[in-house]
């Protein structure tokens, strides 16, 4: 698919789920036991024939770089294929990314270069499965300038999306960033024909709108703000529907924006129900990652003799469960527990310790903690308020290498 060049924005601030990204970039952030968020995005990309890919990163980016590095280092460069980060190069100025179509403009140099026909534009920070093939030859056929890729989403959630409106040919006829008032679906008046930041330009529509974007003082800089809504008016934009039996991958069509603490964490969970609707195992499409050599998982009874167990838990490389007990939990690789202690709907980074009797409730726990014997955590959430971050739904986070 080499008429195509695919561009993954990977550079926001994330501050919504600090303080997981207070040092690291929020497509890094680890997910599901073993992945890193942007691990998704990559393996539809690879998965989907998309083999020039291009990751603008910004801030805290180095743990990102460095898992691109060591993860993804599979493409062949002598077939024209690659995976490259792209820091800021302030080619058209001396600030930072303005908004997310400022940051393909201020790279169009790069775009310019290739030979690419058409622009794929993704996030680096969702966390969902899709062929991106099925989208590109829609995009293809009906000879857009831009499609945007959307799902339905229920009508009181609809106003953290951009909402759009389409008419028979799926043409884009009304776009509104985030309405305070979102029109309801024609086919289901209970939901919102919802953006799911997945975007196709012709490469000639991309650098016109950008070209007049950058002009426009008033602007946000941002797709769905900016671009999208003036683009409307004056060019074909066309929505493609997420999960409508077109592509490799139909079944489980799961999407999950995990832009928060709360939101990630039930991403996490859901990857713990009997039927998880984002299935990982399914085996024409493995998530991609780089994973350390560890050796494996292990339960082990501990010197007084209680037995190490787990219960509907996802347990990784390097664990050791030595007398300690976890329940519908995610553990990361090099992950302890040792006697007598309980880890309960909780997610542990790598190589957290925990002490002897230690009891962690609703919890994320962030690399690199030794939590102390005979602690306590999500037991008493306002005593957990006064030395770490508890969100809105009663989740307690623990940053990495935190010091009791």
């Amino acid at each position: 698919m080499q008429d195509a060049l695919t561009v993954i924005l990977a550079g926001g601030v994330g501050s919504r789920l600090s303080p997981l990204t207070d040092h690291r970039a929020k497509p890094a952030v680890p997910f599901g036991g073993k992945y890193r968020i942007i691990d998704f995005t990559l393996t539809n990309c690879l998965h989907s024939g998309l083999r020039r890919i291009l990751v603008l990163t910004q801030y805290k980016s180095h743990s990102l770089q460095k898992h691109l590095r060591d993860g993804w280092s599979v493409f062949n460069p002598e077939l024209g294929e690659y995976i490259t980060a792209v820091p800021p190069q302030m080619r058209k100025g001396d600030s930072w990314y303005a908004g997310t179509a400022d940051a393909i403009y201020q790279n169009m140099w790069l775009l310019a270069r290739s030979d690419a026909k058409h622009v794929v534009v993704l996030s680096g920070d969702h966390i969902y499965r899709m062929d991106y093939d099925a989208m590109l030859k829609q995009h293809k056929r009906t000879n857009a300038d831009l499609t945007v890729a959307c799902m339905n989403v229920p009508l009181d959630e609809a106003s953290s999306f951009g909402i759009m409106s389409t008419d028979d040919e799926k043409r884009i006829v009304e776009f509104a960033e985030k309405p305070e008032t979102p029109t309801p679906s024609l086919d289901d008046p209970s939901s919102a024909l919802a953006s799911m930041g997945i975007y196709i330009f012709s490469m000639e529509a991309l650098r016109n709108a950008l070209d007049t974007d950058a002009e426009n003082s008033e602007s946000q800089h941002d797709f769905g703000h900016d671009i999208i809504p003036k683009l409307i008016d004056k060019r074909g934009v066309y929505a493609y529907s997420f999960g409508d039996n077109s592509g490799r991958v139909t079944a489980d069509a799961y999407w999950r924006d995990v832009g928060t603490i709360d939101s990630f964490y039930q991403a996490n969970m859901d990857l713990l129900q009997p039927v998880p609707p984002m299935n990982l195992y399914q085996e024409d499409w493995p998530i991609r990652t780089y994973e350390k050599q560890l050796p494996p998982a292990r339960t082990v009874p501990s010197v007084t003799g209680n037995e190490g167990i787990f219960i509907n838990s996802i347990i990784s490389n390097g664990v050791i469960i030595s007398g300690g007990s976890v329940q519908h939990s995610i553990l990361s690789p090099g992950v302890r527990v040792d006697n007598g202690a309980t880890v309960q709907d909780s997610i542990l980074f790598d190589n957290v310790q925990v002490g002897e009797h230690c009891i962690l409730k609703d919890c994320i726990i962030d690399k690199h903690v030794v939590i102390p014997a005979n602690t306590q955590i999500g037991v008493d959430k306002v005593a957990d308020a006064k030395r770490f971050t508890v969100s809105d739904q009663g989740i307690v986070v623990i940053s990495e290498g935190y010091q009791f």
